[in-house]
């Protein structure tokens, strides 16, 4: 009989006491369209389960809060295995988390280094190395047989003659003869040249020629020098240490490759391989203005005034005009108002000053206006001391072996010879680093550098550099849960990926995915789907099955998109550009000098591989442009004139706190709370709106500050949520829940869905104005206090495209959006579209980076980048209508693309 994990009436979130026998060591999809219960059943039923029974495996610290912990809603949990969740979480922000210490390589890297690597002298650059009484004989005898050497070592003339003689020297070396140490006479600071050994080299006479080298070698303090006949030197030492220089050095350990560690860290910038620094541009942002006139921006704020008047009476002290633009002021006028001089601090020394105040919260949220960050120039950028990047393996350190790009690492490592012994040595580290890259080649990071910080990659790739870590621990009998691995894909790339999670479930374990990809659908052994709508009116099973008989269910909304019969249909005509955005030499990262026409008042889609520069262009060029953020990697954006606003709508958290929900972000919780205090109990006990807020004292609960649940801090675990016991996770007093509008209290109200709630508060259109734009772009199912902390990314984008439904409709705006598919079922893409169309028809211009075919379909411009993702991108394969696009020839999109559009 086949094993399964047995659920038996779940009932968590919106799952309606759902039964389930679950095969292990499948290829589980689990579809449906967004808010039905996926993520219910695969993260917050199994793997929440999964982690509660490993805690109970713990120490009792950890099992004194498992009685806390909420088990999921569910009447029988059975067969379930260790569980592990890769999620489409946001990457840690820490800027010392990269893709080589996440995925452990750089951990091997520095244990690899340590053992093998070659010190290199840091004065003149040569090799360092440690000479053993084998590697100078074998030097040595590499002369012609008969070659005669003198051997000996050096002494401390202060260390005593009489001890010299004591161990059997009585002749030294001076000015290359041979002398007896009686007739010398020696200075106390002079070091004696000893005379161990003449010897003819002969191969046969090895014992010999090894008994003398051991004894200079003792004798001197781990050096011994060899002269040949013909006039040449050699100085041998046991000790590591540059035989030219001098200089010793330590054996390399690993911690002086950890830029975590002050023993490896550049002491310059402790390890960040940035320094922040002034930023001239920031302090004279409009340098037309004169210095009257507030040229210098930081001295304009109402504290420095007194500041600036200093600054205007040395300036008339030394004749400066303080009425003449700054830019037209003589260079050494402008130095002197920055650098400062003759007794006066200048804009710098102001700064200085202010580094001493630090510790106010104030005066460093100042000096951050001000600054920008700059490559180490210590480090280069590589984060490690100038001793660790000494250390070299066939001609790299270990900070440039980070910099390569993951195929070029993997392509290292497969070439690296060494010699027998390290060879022996590195093998298994070697094996174990090449297993690492292997797996971040296969999930298509080829182009991501190793030093990559990961707060930089986009959620896709973070997830899937976690499943290549997964991966490469080559775990079995563990039951995997992803979310979405497919996006931020190229539909070229999902073949690969379908075929690592295959390899995950054939090495012995369970993988269940939460998908929407038609091709990872079909792929599947086995498919849940969930439905038939969102939220409560979801949570049901639609088919639970193999994939064979999945594609024929009459009743899976996902099984008759797939089958073609619904399909999101094809526009019936193209939208003509009412104007373009010209960008002139793009070049940031890899984007290769590219001059960019973007169409405005159209639907825009840019397209490509992953890494192909879309990102890049997009909000590292036109937006940062726009804010003016930065003026670097480009230079022009003409065509700003058109638009009134650019709107950067990404996957980022609307916020980090629970506190955070749909009614504040929407600014209906205003409403909501006068409300409530308008009731007659309220005003009878003088409760104002704000007591019904559970972000301020007054209503809220003090011993969770409002938030409904309390963080429990686990030494060497994860942290753990339990709700708070107090308010039973209602947030507010008890007081406040005493009061009804319409006979539910606050708390009730904040359990509605949106449809729900334009129902209850039909009459207020105050109210219904701020939360119908949710409905609209397909959110009806989202509670009004559900913690935006808990939505998806997709469902994050669309919130944030509510919110300017409602609060920009009188201004041309350009709309930027970063993949807002994800998390999105094909029924819930047909209403996005209707979104963007709807945006674009009120005279909007919309750029979406999409890898979703049926939105590329709908587009009525694209741009595809590429040919391939890194140092292989950068460039325009395509641009124009997707009819044009799909008669290219070198494009990886137009081949997909051929087929939706036929």
């Amino acid at each position: 009989m086949d094993e399964h994990i047995i659920l038996r009436g779940v009932r968590v979130h919106n799952l309606k006491a759902i039964d389930l026998n679950i095969p292990l060591y499948k290829l589980i999809v689990v579809t449906g369209v967004s808010g039905s219960g996926k993520s219910s059943l695969a993260f917050d039923t199994l793997y929440a389960e999964g982690q509660r029974r490993y805690i109970e495996s713990l120490s009792a610290y950890a099992r004194q809060f498992l009685e806390r912990m909420d088990k999921p809603d569910a009447d029988l949990i059975e067969g379930i295995t260790p569980a592990i969740a890769i999620q489409r979480k946001a990457a840690t922000k820490n800027p010392r988390s990269t893709v080589a210490t996440v995925t452990e390589t750089y951990d091997y890297l520095r244990v690899l280094f340590a053992r093998i690597g070659v010190v290199h002298c840091l004065q003149c650059g040569r090799p360092v190395v440690r000479d053993t009484i084998d590697s100078i004989a074998e030097t040595l005898t590499a002369h012609p047989a008969g070659t005669k050497v003198l051997i000996s070592f050096a002494w401390p003339a202060d260390g005593g003659l009489a001890r010299l003689k004591k161990l059997g020297y009585y002749r030294a070396v001076r000015d290359g003869e041979v002398v007896e140490i009686n007739g010398l006479r020696a200075k106390k600071d002079e070091t004696l040249d000893i005379f161990v050994d003449r010897l003819a080299l002969d191969p046969a006479d090895r014992e010999r020629l090894v008994d003398s080298l051991e004894a200079g070698l003792k004798h001197g303090q781990g050096r011994v020098k060899v002269r040949t006949e013909d006039g040449r030197e050699f100085v041998f030492s046991d000790k590591l240490e540059c035989k030219t220089c001098r200089i010793p050095y330590e054996d390399p350990f690993p911690n002086l490759f950890s830029f975590n560690s002050p023993q490896g860290a550049c002491p310059d910038c402790h390890g960040f391989g940035d320094l922040a620094v002034l930023d001239e541009d920031k302090i004279v942002p409009d340098k037309s203005r004169s210095l009257k006139d507030g040229a210098i921006e930081p001295w304009t704020k109402p504290v420095s005034r007194g500041t600036m008047r200093e600054m205007l009476r040395e300036a008339r002290k030394r004749r400066i005009p303080i009425d003449v633009p700054f830019k037209n002021l003589k260079k050494e006028w402008q130095r002197f108002i920055l650098d400062g001089g003759d007794g006066w601090m200048g804009v710098k020394g102001f700064f200085d000053w202010l580094q001493t105040k630090k510790y106010k919260v104030q005066v460093r949220v100042f000096l951050s206006r001000y600054r920008k960050f700059i490559a180490c120039p210590t480090c280069g950028q590589r984060r490690l001391n100038p001793l660790a990047l000494s250390v070299k393996v066939d001609g790299l350190s270990i900070g440039d072996i980070v910099r390569l790009t993951v195929k070029d690492g993997h392509e290292f490592f497969r070439k690296l010879e060494l010699p027998p012994f390290q060879k022996q040595v590195a093998d298994k580290l070697v094996a174990e680093i090449q297993n690492r890259l292997k797996f971040l080649l296969e999930v298509g990071l080829d182009y991501i550098s190793l030093d990559r910080m990961t707060f930089t990659l986009s959620g896709g790739e973070a997830q899937r550099i976690n499943l290549a870590a997964a991966l490469s621990s080559s775990l079995v009998g563990t039951l995997f849960v992803l979310d979405e691995p497919s996006i931020g894909l190229h539909p070229r790339d999902n073949r690969r990926l379908i075929q690592i999670l295959k390899s995950l479930k054939e090495i012995g374990n369970t993988v269940m995915v939460v998908e929407h990809d038609p091709e990872i659908i079909r792929s599947a052994d086995h498919l849940i789907d969930l439905g038939p709508r969102a939220g409560e009116h979801g949570g049901e099973i639609m088919f639970d099955g193999p994939a064979e008989a999945f594609l024929q269910s009459p009743t899976s909304l996902t099984a008759r998109y797939i089958r073609g019969e619904k399909e999101i249909p094809v526009p019936k005509r193209r939208r003509d550009a009412a104007a373009f955005l010209l960008i002139k030499d793009a070049h940031t990262h890899n984007l290769r000098h590219l001059d960019v026409r973007l169409p405005l008042g159209v639907f825009t889609c840019i397209t490509g591989v992953s890494g192909s520069g879309k990102s890049t262009l997009l909000h590292d060029v036109l937006y940062k442009g726009w804010t003016g953020e930065t003026t670097e990697g480009f230079h022009d954006i003409r065509g700003l004139d058109f638009v009134d606003k650019i709107v950067m709508v990404d996957q980022s958290p609307i916020s980090t706190s629970p506190r955070s929900i749909p009614a504040t972000y929407t600014k209906a919780m205003d409403g909501i709370r006068v409300l409530f205090s308008q009731t007659r109990e309220a005003k009878a006990l003088g409760y104002r709106p704000g007591f019904f807020s559970f972000n301020t004292a007054g209503g809220r609960c003090e011993d969770c500050q409002g938030a409904g649940q309390q963080i429990v801090e686990m030494q060497f675990l994860s942290d753990v949520t339990l709700t708070c016991e107090t308010c039973g996770g209602k947030r507010f007093k008890k007081e406040i829940l005493d009061i009804r509008y319409k006979g539910r209290t606050i708390d009730d109200v904040l359990h509605l869905t949106i449809d729900d709630a334009l129902q209850f508060f039909a009459d207020r259109p105050d109210i219904t104005k701020r939360i119908q734009p949710l409905q609209d772009v397909g959110l009806g199912y989202l509670r009004l206090g559900q913690p935006t902390t808990t939505l998806s990314g997709g469902e994050l984008q669309r919130i944030k495209l509510a919110y300017h439904l409602v609060h920009e409709r009188d201004r041309h705006i350009l709309y930027l959006f970063d993949e807002p598919t994800i998390g999105l079922h094909m029924d819930d893409v047909s209403t996005l579209l209707r979104c963007f169309q709807t945006l674009v028809d009120a005279g909007h211009s919309v750029i979406v980076i999409e890898h979703n075919l049926d939105v590329i379909k709908c587009a009525d411009y694209i741009l595809d980048l590429g040919p391939e993702g890194g140092e292989g991108g950068g460039d325009i394969v395509a641009q124009g209508t997707p009819e044009e696009i799909a008669r290219s020839r070198t494009s990886f999109t137009a081949k997909f693309l051929k087929k939706c559009l036929s």
